[in-house]
């Protein structure tokens, strides 16, 4: 069955700035400047070169063969089967470790006494909503992205108003660490990651050639301007130090009483929006995956018409996540991996002649650079969760052909 080409340019926006603003915006400024320091905003435009050269090859991709499913379908069609299954396999391990990270941000702003409690809670909601078949629409998307944008406007005003506030904060290299300006640009990759939404959606959006890498183009612009306001805002206001040590630092600009739980509850609306968004897609492509023998065939059943196996799954692995992990390591895990997925869109650049292949071997090693910032123990873990979901394909495949 073919999808209806429905979004057009305007949409596509739309859909990558929801992905992009949900929770990055509100939780990865403090982590990135505990490992820059005063040059976060140089490890902001690191980040943004490189999520720039993933976006250009995947709308490359996109667009010459616009498929549902992103680079796991184009790893299949121009790498082979079994870098297409790496590609799902590292979307959904990244995907999920985005989901814990925006649990654990709602939980931040929402619940600030007991984070984690309410990092649960909102799993256990949003999992309720998926299993009843509840997806975010692009009119919803936009009326959460004017949301999200209203409340950066109010946070960067009230920031820039506020009792000390000190401009050379925003850009002092004597308060920076130039060793830690790639740890950070790859934590701040997780805040760009969303614009893959765009890509994913390649059958469903009218004029692909054209409208693809327009829609990613703009998603990114917009994301950076919001990204680079709220960053140096923040700077000015607290300082590297102050905003490294917060766990809800838009907040902490905004003076106490009814403007800051307008800033509170706005980013956990935010977080859990992106949550909702998230796990959905993290859900339909493991019910995908299954359905291709990449995955246990139980996560192919559709009760009712809604893959509930695979997205009750995904709520309980999320669950385990925020009982058990912390909001830097979800953001960690989940750019590691996810930047390993847009380096095999590079890879079926460079092998398929589609797009610029100077951008794919630039994007390539811009991917492994970041990746290879990030803490070991984030890198083992993410190989260890990519080599246990290929020995179960290998064993399913295995069991199929016993059972022919």
């Amino acid at each position: 069955m073919t999808l209806a080409r429905t979004l057009g340019t305007g949409d596509a926006v739309v859909v990558g700035l929801a992905a992009m603003l949900g929770t990055g915006v509100f939780v990865v400024p403090a982590a990135a400047a505990a490992e820059a320091g005063g040059l976060l905003l140089v490890a902001l435009a690191v980040a943004a070169l490189v999520a720039l050269l993933n976006a250009t090859s995947t709308a490359s991709l996109a667009a010459a063969a616009p498929e549902t499913g992103g680079v796991y379908a184009y790893g299949h069609q121009h790498l082979g089967a079994g870098w297409g299954f790496l590609a799902g396999a590292a979307f959904v391990v990244g995907k999920t470790a985005s989901c814990a990270a925006a649990a654990l941000a709602v939980g931040a702003y929402a619940v600030p006494a007991a984070p984690r409690a309410g990092a649960a809670l909102a799993v256990l909601a949003v999992t309720a909503a998926t299993l009843q078949g509840l997806q975010r629409t692009a009119r919803a998307g936009a009326a959460l992205v004017v949301a999200v944008l209203v409340v950066l406007s109010l946070v960067v005003v009230a920031a820039l108003t506020g009792d000390g506030v000190r401009a050379g904060r925003v850009l002092d290299a004597g308060d920076g660490d130039a060793s830690g300006v790639l740890p950070a640009a790859a934590l701040l990759f997780f805040a760009f990651a969303g614009y893959a939404r765009v890509t994913v959606l390649g059958g469903e959006v009218r004029d692909p050639a054209r409208t693809i890498p327009r829609a990613v183009r703009r998603a990114l612009l917009v994301a950076l301007l919001a990204y680079a306001a709220v960053c140096a805002s923040l700077l000015a206001a607290l300082g590297a130090d102050a905003l490294a040590a917060s766990d809800a630092p838009l907040a902490e600009v905004v003076p106490t009483g009814p403007l800051q739980l307008v800033v509170r509850l706005g980013a956990a609306a935010a977080a859990l929006g992106a949550l909702l968004s998230l796990a959905t897609g993290v859900g339909r492509t493991a019910y995908a995956m299954a359905g291709q023998g990449d995955a246990p065939r139980l996560l192919a059943r559709t009760p009712g018409g809604v893959p509930r196996p695979a997205q009750l799954a995904v709520g309980l692995v999320v669950l385990v996540a925020v009982l058990t992990g912390g909001l830097v390591g979800a953001v960690a895990l989940s750019a590691a991996t996810v930047l390993l997925y847009y380096a095999v869109a590079h890879l079926a650049v460079l092998r398929s002649g589609v797009g610029d292949r100077r951008v794919a071997a630039a994007g390539l090693v811009g991917c492994a650079v970041l990746a290879l910032t990030l803490p070991p123990g984030t890198l083992l873990l993410g190989a260890g969760l990519l080599g246990v979901a290929t020995l179960t394909r290998t064993g399913l495949r295995r069991a199929g052909r016993m059972r022919a």
